[in-house]
């Protein structure tokens, strides 16, 4: 993991968290555009159909605000981001 990444904040880390960024030893990508536009998402453990999915993330950022969700799906030339791909109640 570079050093870039390891000064990057996960998803899902809380805000007051003083090391809200990535764990050795864990796999993320980049989420890209939307409300969640650049945290990592972690995909360890995700099976090659999980990856495959879009994810939909519960956030109270996005166009719904609390309850909503924004979808990301992994790009296939480039497995190391997730494009937003909108938002959900």
């Amino acid at each position: 993991m570079d050093d870039r990444m390891l000064r990057r904040r996960v998803y899902g880390a809380d805000h007051e968290d003083p090391d809200p960024g990535p764990l050795p030893g864990h796999a993320y990508g980049e989420l890209v555009g939307g409300p969640l536009d650049g945290l990592l998402l972690d995909v360890t453990g995700w099976s090659g159909p999980q990856l495959d999915e879009e994810a939909r993330l519960p956030t109270e950022i996005g166009r719904y605000g609390p309850g909503g969700r924004a979808h990301y799906r992994r790009r296939p030339a480039d497995p190391g981001h997730w494009d937003w791909t909108g938002d959900s109640r």
